[in-house]
């Protein structure tokens, strides 16, 4: 799971969730893998991204490094900031481990990158 699906799942189909986002990472393999580096598609992403959950998920992995807390203004003309941006949303991808729902503690399994989101019947 690379942290640009992350940003964009939550728990809120759960009952009684009302946010259900950002989800904990609890990750038990990590890799890094290169990815062609495309800053038009990076610089039309990131003002769909929830930028502090990004930062937050990257820090907990130990790969936000120098990623900066706060998005350029200027990010569609900044390569540097688009490179560093491109490889925490796209080259870092969580293998196994879990999703945490930061509501009520349900755990969703990663296992060989794909998180498993579906619920019980008794959890909609």
């Amino acid at each position: 799971m690379k942290l640009i699906t992350h940003n964009m799942l939550t728990s809120k189909s759960l009952r009684g969730v009302n946010v259900g986002f950002p989800l904990k990472i609890c990750a038990t393999e990590v890799k890094e893998i290169a990815v062609d580096f495309n800053p038009e598609f990076v610089a039309r992403m990131i003002p769909k991204l929830d930028w502090d959950a990004l930062c937050q998920a990257a820090e907990s992995l130990g790969c936000l490094n120098d990623l900066p807390r706060s998005v350029n203004p200027n990010h569609e003309n900044d390569e540097e900031f688009l490179k560093k941006a491109h490889h925490v949303l796209l080259e870092v991808e969580v293998i196994a481990g879990e999703l945490v729902c930061p509501e009520t503690g349900r755990k969703f399994p990663i296992n060989e990158g794909i998180p498993n989101m579906l619920l019980n019947e008794d959890e909609v």
